[in-house]
């Protein structure tokens, strides 16, 4: 399994051969058509990311110490983005997400070619993803004590 840095540096390399804002967007599309449908009992309010102008479900379990996130919105350019970070964020520890630096988001200039409602739902989908690292790893660290 990839690192975190070594996901995001996968990512802009992808993006650096798309010069155009148009063929990135096609490419964020083509991205979030590729992602597995989020299973129906995963699309409950409580996984529903607030801050986001589109529905956009996150789910998080850990398995083995690491955190696997599956997702889904109904809007395909928001799919794209969630599928992104969940590249690069799942199948780590708590920790290691708590840790992680996402400069890619700003070197393959995601944020700012986004809407200002989008870049807002950017951010809600990290926090939330940062949320879900810290309840496990607080979860994990009462597991141990008892």
């Amino acid at each position: 399994m990839a690192t975190i840095k070594e996901s995001q540096d996968e990512i802009i390399d992808e993006f650096s051969g798309l010069t155009d804002w148009m063929d990135r967007y096609a490419y964020i599309i083509e991205l979030g058509n590729a992602v597995a449908p989020l299973e129906e009992k995963y699309k409950t309010e409580s996984n529903l990311i607030e801050g986001c102008q589109s529905r956009v479900w996150l789910n998080a379990e850990l398995n083995g110490g690491k955190i696997e996130f599956t997702a889904d919105s109904d809007a395909i350019i928001v799919k794209g983005i969630i599928s992104l970070l969940m590249r690069v964020l799942s199948g780590h520890t708590p920790q290691e997400i708590l840790d992680a630096d996402l400069y890619f988001i700003k070197e393959i200039g995601l944020q700012e070619h986004l809407s200002p409602t989008r870049s807002n739902g950017l951010l809600a989908m990290v926090k939330q993803m940062r949320m879900y690292a810290l309840a496990f790893s607080a979860k994990e660290k009462i597991d141990a004590k008892n």
